[in-house]
């Protein structure tokens, strides 16, 4: 079992940028691969970054490529995402998830929520204009 638990969203302008962070206790957080994912009210899940156990590859949503950067702290058991010039349309709230770094571990792979067995409780942001 991976615990995980989000922190760090909060309500924000326009244009600001925030840091989520998510802390994993359980089993040996450096095998897994670790995703942000975020949800709208009305909307699908969609996946926003991943990251390879030993962080040697990072994933991004094609819409926020370039605004958001992944990253992981294995001495720390923490996955973080860096959101810069967030926008309205970023309200959501945000999930991180964990899931074993195994299969084709493509991109595509990557992106899919069904490679995640773990999942947190999620962490709201608000961006407003």
């Amino acid at each position: 079992q991976v615990q995980l638990v989000e922190s760090g969203g909060g309500s924000v302008q326009a244009g600001d940028s925030l840091r989520l962070s998510c802390a994993a206790s359980g089993r040996t957080f450096s095998g897994y691969r670790m995703g942000w994912f975020r949800q709208a009210p009305g909307k699908e899940r969609e996946f926003v970054a991943a990251v390879s156990p030993l962080a040697y590859s990072t994933y991004y949503a094609d819409s926020l490529r370039g605004r958001v950067a992944i990253s992981r702290d294995n001495a720390k058991n923490t996955v973080y995402l860096q959101m810069n010039t967030l926008k309205p349309e970023d309200s959501a709230v945000y999930y991180c998830a964990a899931g074993p770094n195994t299969g084709p571990n493509t991109g595509s792979d990557y992106r899919m929520g069904a490679r995640y067995d773990y999942w947190g409780q999620g962490t709201q942001v608000i961006v407003s204009s």
